[in-house]
């Protein structure tokens, strides 16, 4: 079974982040399969907008899979960061509109994906936020993203208290752009998906370049703060400490 699903209905192409038994974690191949989808995409002119989800109805995604990241050391921690931002670099380049499909819970790595989404739909039972200082892995490109959409105070709080925000609190600061019955999730995401797939490709195409340039110093900083700072706390050795804690928790 694939770790993603590919659909095209229409001019819309879907993704469907397929691992619903972790909660749709994403590990390095699974992303590369991403990165390839969101490549053909981009060049197919049938293409008009992309729509990412996940199978299941408990998470878009979990974030990064911790049992692939356990045993990293400063240096693999360092090609990880890279991996990454080839991974965001892909998202950030697509010329087509993105729609996230919140079906649940979107943490780490997956909530920061959701904001590199253009428009995102999500349910009242949907939760965001950032816990990767609960597993001993510093935030790096996350305080990027919410710094830019929430602000210096936000971003702080969210980053070091690792909370996940409700639906009601993604909506009202503007996270989540529609929310809707949970059934009806996707169809609005289609819908969304549809009417900007109508729209001049040529003046999405440059609305998005814009967006990219304006954002693309931060982005350049993030990763090499990134590359910095993982290194750092694999080679301390506590974030694996944290994962084989959680791991220890969750077999009780």
């Amino acid at each position: 079974m694939s770790d993603i699903v590919l659909e095209i209905k229409g001019p819309v192409a879907v993704i469907t982040l397929n691992r619903p038994a972790v909660l749709n974690a994403w590990t390095t191949p699974m992303r590369n399969e991403i990165i390839e989808a969101l490549n053909g995409y981009n060049t197919d002119p049938a293409i008009k907008a992309v729509i990412m989800t996940g199978a299941g109805d408990r998470a878009f995604s979990a974030g990064q899979d911790l049992s692939e990241a356990h045993d990293f050391d400063g240096d693999r921690a360092v090609e990880w960061v890279g991996e990454w931002e080839r991974y965001y670099a892909t998202l950030r380049g697509l010329s087509k509109p993105l729609i996230i499909a919140l079906n649940g819970t979107a943490a780490g790595s997956a909530f920061q994906v959701a904001l590199l989404g253009d428009i995102r739909v999500g349910h009242p039972g949907v939760r965001m936020g950032q816990p990767e200082i609960n597993s001993g892995i510093p935030s790096t490109t996350g305080p990027w993203i919410m710094n830019s959409m929430l602000g210096m105070s936000r971003t702080i709080e969210l980053t070091l208290t690792g909370r996940l925000m409700n639906a009601d609190e993604c909506k009202q600061i503007g996270l989540i752009h529609h929310l809707v019955p949970a059934d009806q999730v996707m169809s609005k995401a289609l819908e969304i998906a549809e009417e900007l797939a109508a729209k001049p490709p040529i003046a999405m195409r440059l609305d998005k370049q814009r967006f990219r340039e304006m954002s693309e110093p931060g982005f350049k900083d993030c990763i090499a703060a990134g590359r910095r700072l993982q290194k750092e706390a694999y080679d301390s050795g506590e974030p694996a400490r944290m994962m084989e804690a959680f791991f220890k928790a969750r077999a009780k």
